[in-house]
């Protein structure tokens, strides 16, 4: 059987692997995203071994079409509207989960290393929230009203303040590594100003432009245009292709008053992506991983998490929001995958004498929150009672 055949033959596998997680996710409380995860754990090099994605072009081209996508709709919640109505208490629980997050990592790892520039590094990753899971489980789970317009506002604002914080984290830490720090810092304020600028270049004339033509198939590829157009874009710039992608969707949103097709058409495709995304991504976690860290991956895991809980709770008590809206935002953000992964990527190919260790905590890290944050996330909308 040729290279070519055993592909085919697996897209058509993870397809109908994913047409039987969102069934039993229907007749669960398991998220299908978490049952997508372990499918994929299953059928990885840590078990099965017929999914092979680490380091396939086919992988990166997936998850990165599917976070652009993600992003987008993310941008569409950022409305002037939802805004004026959430805009400050988006702020301030995103600023203060990110903060203490970072803060309590950072605490926990120094003194259990001792490695001052491997405590930035992880303080600096444990910043990031997967957008994926958490928009998923909202979609999911047909959640709707305040406390799922603020949840989909942080997590869009989260991770702008994840790539801020790492870049000036990870210029900290080379200069306290003897390398050149200014140069780190330089490439991180590009990574965010660049796709800043780029999701608002690409997003004025596709407010005006698009949703002219009837519906139909014109408008799905009005849609993909965007979305792969902004890839392309970002990837050619080397900027942050889901920063652009969420200000491309907000600059979209608020300007576009005539439609709301392109995020229509986006919501009806994206499960296939975000299908073969989720298994991809389980494929990519080594189970080996898990033992490999130790006391450092536990420490990491129970500080992010005390960092979610603490964090949204100091933001919601700041706003006067009440404690128990505060500790169940910080559940619903537990989930990390793809944006921290490729932070330690960049970390890891700056400083590849701590490569290892980098990879191997947020990899096996990332096994525990993709599959214990999901069902918080879901349990959080419904003592939220905001879902269906």
């Amino acid at each position: 059987m040729d290279n070519l055949t055993e592909k085919i033959l697996l897209l058509g596998l993870v397809l109908l692997v994913g047409l039987a997680a969102e069934l039993l996710g229907r007749r669960t409380t398991i998220p299908r995203v978490t049952l997508l995860i372990i499918a994929g754990v299953a059928f990885g090099p840590s078990l099965l071994g017929w999914l092979e994605p680490a380091g396939t072009l086919w992988f990166t081209a997936v998850s990165q079409v599917a976070l652009t996508m993600v992003g987008f709709l993310l941008g569409s919640h950022l409305t002037a509207r939802n805004l004026k109505r959430h805009g400050p208490n988006v702020l301030a629980l995103s600023l203060a989960v990110v903060v203490i997050s970072v803060m309590l990592v950072f605490t926990a790892v120094w003194l259990l290393t001792g490695d001052l520039v491997l405590a930035l590094l992880l303080g600096a990753l444990a910043s990031a929230t997967d957008p994926a899971a958490t928009a998923d489980v909202v979609r999911e789970s047909g959640a709707d009203g305040a406390f799922t317009e603020t949840l989909l506002g942080v997590v869009s604002v989260d991770d702008v303040w994840g790539v801020f914080v790492f870049s000036l984290l990870l210029g900290a830490a080379a200069m306290l590594d003897g390398g050149d720090g200014m140069v780190a810092l330089t490439h991180g304020l590009w990574d965010i100003g660049g796709a800043l600028v780029l999701g608002v270049v690409l997003g004025v004339p596709a407010a005006y432009v698009t949703g002219r033509i009837s519906r139909g198939d014109p408008t799905l590829a009005e849609a993909l245009g965007l979305v792969f157009l902004c890839l392309g874009a970002a990837r050619w710039l080397e900027v942050s292709f889901l920063l652009a992608a969420v200000v491309m969707g907000m600059v979209v949103a608020n300007l576009a008053n005539h439609h709301r097709r392109p995020f229509h058409a986006i919501e009806h495709i994206q499960w296939p992506f975000m299908l073969v995304f989720f298994l991809l991504a389980g494929a990519a976690l080594d189970l080996d991983a898990l033992p490999a860290v130790g006391w450092l991956g536990a420490a990491y895991v129970i500080a992010r998490i005390a960092g979610r809980l603490l964090g949204a709770s100091a933001g919601a008590r700041w706003r006067a929001m009440g404690n128990n809206m505060g500790l169940w935002m910080g559940a619903a953000l537990l989930p990390q995958a793809g944006v921290a992964v490729g932070m330690a990527l960049v970390a890891a190919q700056r400083f590849p004498e701590r490569a290892d260790i980098l990879l191997s905590v947020v990899l096996a890290s990332t096994v525990v929150f993709e599959i214990v944050g999901p069902p918080m996330t879901r349990l959080a909308l419904r003592r939220a009672k905001d879902a269906a």
